[in-house]
């Protein structure tokens, strides 16, 4: 399973629109409005690399009112 954190950007006042069209995605947890440099951000689920680039390439960043984001994928350790 992989983990990431889309940190998204909208143009003004498209936060609503681009808001309601993450709540569609399948890969996705959470998505919460911010103040400050980003306007989303959203934590992703996906089986694995290749699935969480084609969700946040193919459909987070084609949706109508997306200007840019930054995608913050977590770290799995091993234990020793």
């Amino acid at each position: 399973m992989v983990v990431a954190y889309v940190l998204i950007t909208t143009a003004t006042g498209k936060e609503g629109y681009v808001l309601e069209q993450m709540r569609k995605l399948p890969g996705l947890s959470e998505v919460h409005q911010l103040f400050g440099q980003f306007d989303l951000i959203a934590r992703m689920e996906t089986k694995d690399y290749d699935v969480l680039c084609d969700e946040v390439l193919g459909k987070v960043r084609t949706i109508s009112g997306v200007t840019g984001s930054r995608t913050l994928i977590c770290a799995r350790f091993k234990r020793d």
